[in-house]
């Protein structure tokens, strides 16, 4: 199946996280994004749904155009959680909805031990993609899979692959008209995936799965659980994914990676700053054309490490903003969304267990 790229659709997720452009909208080219927190409107939204789930890791906005009917509207937040009520990690089963202006409220509920990851976004064709990574015992991290969730919160398919998604760890999405790509980071081998999916008919379909990258550090870890690339960002106007990669320390870009078939070695490094960088988590591509990663603290540790950190495709360092004043390891994902007046920006505190949502004019 040939998946082509048309211009007047973009969807660029990562994350959960969910960017689309066109003609119509403003331009938002200039400016620092990550400049702005500190003096824009911020809401603060508990995570935590009724059966206690703790630890949220990815969030995505939901799209518009996405079908009516169900649980969800177009510009509502969603939030996965990777931990269950007793903080075990890799145990989390819910995805908590937070529409806009309205009370939180759980989406779904997995089986129990999913362990929710980063890798979450949402299909304007009508589903939600999700990451997990169970635990097993008190330290080992399985195979874990893709969920694929309508928009009524029921589970309609599990993706797995034995070496092609090994520890789903956060995702990008590029819709189409009637197919998508999903880009899946592979937290337990250091690698990235594509996976080619047809939407004919409104039903969700993988057609392919490809390694398009690999070589990436990753191990487990006594804090974190599990440690390696985690944040893709897709510019689809370029062909090329972004890669935040925990254990390097460092962001790199894959070539062609909507087309390409073969994996490359990790890719071009984009940007190295151990200033600024403490373990890059999740990672989106805003609409003023630069990146914005969060830091985990888990590499190049500074103790509270709980920065957004803004720089250049091309490696400048923009600005950077604290989260939280506690101990590093408050920051995961983070998303994006935009509508023809403002930008809504949406990051996860961990040690807070809550969402923190700007509106950016």
């Amino acid at each position: 199946m040939t998946l082509s790229k048309p211009i007047a659709v973009i969807f660029a997720l990562t994350a959960a996280a969910l960017t689309s452009a066109s003609a119509d909208e403003p331009n938002y080219s200039s400016g620092s994004i990550l400049a702005q927190l500190a003096t824009s409107p911020k809401r603060i939204v508990s995570t935590i749904p009724y059966n206690g789930d703790l630890n949220p890791y990815g969030v995505a906005f939901v799209p518009g155009g996405f079908p009516g009917g169900g649980l969800l509207t177009p510009g509502d937040i969603l939030v996965s959680n990777f931990n269950d009520s007793q903080n075990a990690q890799g145990t989390g089963t819910t995805i908590v909805n937070i529409p806009l202006g309205a009370p939180a409220a759980t989406f779904f509920q997995g089986k129990t031990g999913l362990g929710l990851t980063t890798a979450l976004g949402v299909l304007r064709a009508g589903y939600v993609i999700v990451g997990n990574v169970p635990t097993y015992g008190a330290s080992t991290a399985g195979q874990g899979s893709l969920l694929v969730i309508d928009r009524y919160g029921n589970l309609v398919t599990t993706v797995t692959n034995a070496s092609l998604l090994d520890g789903p760890w956060d995702l990008a999405i590029y819709e189409h008209a009637s197919s998508a790509q999903i880009f899946v980071s592979n937290v337990l081998n250091g690698t990235v995936s594509r996976v080619d999916v047809s939407l004919e008919y409104g039903e969700f379909q993988v057609v392919s799965v490809y390694q398009i990258a690999q070589g990436y550090a990753w191990r487990t870890d006594p804090s974190a659980l599990v440690v390696g690339p985690t944040g893709l960002a897709y510019d689809p106007a370029t062909d090329v994914l972004y890669v935040a990669s925990t254990g390097d320390n460092e962001i790199f870009s894959i070539p062609y990676a909507g087309h390409t078939n073969t994996a490359v070695w990790q890719g071009t490094l984009v940007y190295k700053d151990n200033t600024h960088l403490h373990g890059p988590l999740g990672l989106r591509l805003a609409p003023n054309g630069h990146l914005i990663t969060t830091n985990g603290d888990a590499v190049n540790p500074g103790g509270t490490q709980n920065a957004l950190v803004e720089f250049t495709t091309s490696g400048q360092f923009v600005a950077q903003y604290q989260l939280d004043s506690g101990a590093g390891g408050a920051a995961f994902g983070l998303a994006i969304g935009i509508d023809p007046y403002n930008i809504r920006f949406a990051a996860v505190d961990d040690n807070q267990n809550t969402l923190d949502i700007w509106v950016l004019p």
